[in-house]
């Protein structure tokens, strides 16, 4: 199993981005998955989940109608857009798979700044 984010960087407040996680090593259509952050000395949390055909999606308080999570089954990506960011978005963001255990992408920076 390989998870690869990629789509941080540099952003001012108000701005958006777009992270991808390209997923490969498993049947990815078959799995829900999900993005999750961790900021500087906090707990790594849930951002946003989608179930396995896209139908379903859940996404914590923080993030709700600025985040968007999304699927393409065909290409092996999940997608995380995030528009009107905040200071407080500023975090390494991680795809995640759950397959009999607990598999972790690389991480991305994401950095709201003015």
């Amino acid at each position: 199993v390989q998870l690869v984010e990629s789509g941080g960087g540099l952003v001012q407040p108000g701005g958006s981005l777009r992270l991808s996680c390209a997923a490969s090593g498993f049947t990815f259509r078959r799995f829900a998955m999900s993005w999750y952050r961790q900021a500087p000395g906090k707990e790594r949390e849930l951002v946003a989940g989608i179930s396995s055909d896209g139908g379903s999606t859940n996404y914590a308080d923080s993030v709700k109608g600025r985040f968007t999570i999304s699927r393409d089954n065909a290409k092996n990506t999940v997608n995380l857009r995030m528009n009107s960011l905040k200071l407080e978005d500023t975090a390494v963001y991680y795809c995640y798979l759950r397959f009999l255990k607990d598999y972790w992408g690389q991480g991305t920076q994401v950095t709201v700044s003015s």
